[in-house]
């Protein structure tokens, strides 16, 4: 006589923990697999610099500049906006430069020194000049910057990482509907790209 009572559960098969197995291996893999393409951006930034515009829509080169109300961003996290410009009642029109530090460090956007930290003809941090972006400097077009020390005196003291700052820019054109062209280089220990954003004063 058979004393030993017949199972009645049957054993559990091995496709659960087979399957769950495999679920745990696909997310690490996923997880891997983020982790590693974050990686190789980051290089690839570190390697070409992190003074680099990374632009969607117009790149912000000379050859193809910004409009006005648009931003320019670096791989290191700086944001620069300049404002649509805007008509005043004595024929001269008001715009804003916006420097947005999301970098990681203290930045200088107006260099060492508030002479040369802004210009209407020449190379500087910051150059508010008549003509388009393509155009030299001899453009024919006439470009008077009412306000080139008031302008300095905000683009000079040390941005702080995380802070913002906006510098007002008044300008009276040779006459209405020139193109003006906006160049912002924030001086860097490296290397940044020069911004290029091209207005018309309606």
């Amino acid at each position: 006589m058979d004393t030993n009572p017949t199972p009645t559960d049957t054993p559990t098969a091995d496709k659960p923990r087979w399957f769950n197995g495999c679920a745990v291996a696909v997310v690490v893999l996923i997880v891997l697999f983020g982790v590693g393409a974050w990686a190789l951006a980051e290089f690839e930034k570190g390697f070409d610099g992190y003074g680099q515009l990374e632009q969607s829509g117009p790149s912000g080169y000379v050859a193809d500049p910004l409009g006005p109300g648009a931003t320019a961003r670096y791989e290191d996290g700086l944001k620069v906006t300049v404002s649509r410009p805007r008509e005043e009642s004595d024929g001269s029109y008001s715009l804003t430069v916006t420097y947005e530090n999301d970098t990681d460090e203290e930045l200088r956007p107006g260099g060492e020194s508030s002479d040369s930290s802004v210009s209407e003809s020449g190379s500087a941090p910051l150059v508010v000049r008549a003509g388009k972006s393509l155009d030299d400097y001899a453009s024919g077009y006439g470009l008077t910057w009412l306000n080139r020390r008031e302008s300095a005196a905000a683009l000079m003291p040390p941005l702080g990482a995380d802070e913002k700052r906006t510098v007002p820019v008044r300008i009276k054109p040779g006459s209405k509907g020139i193109p003006v062209t906006v160049e912002v280089d924030p001086p860097t220990a490296d290397f940044r790209e020069t911004a290029y954003f091209q207005l018309t004063l309606n």
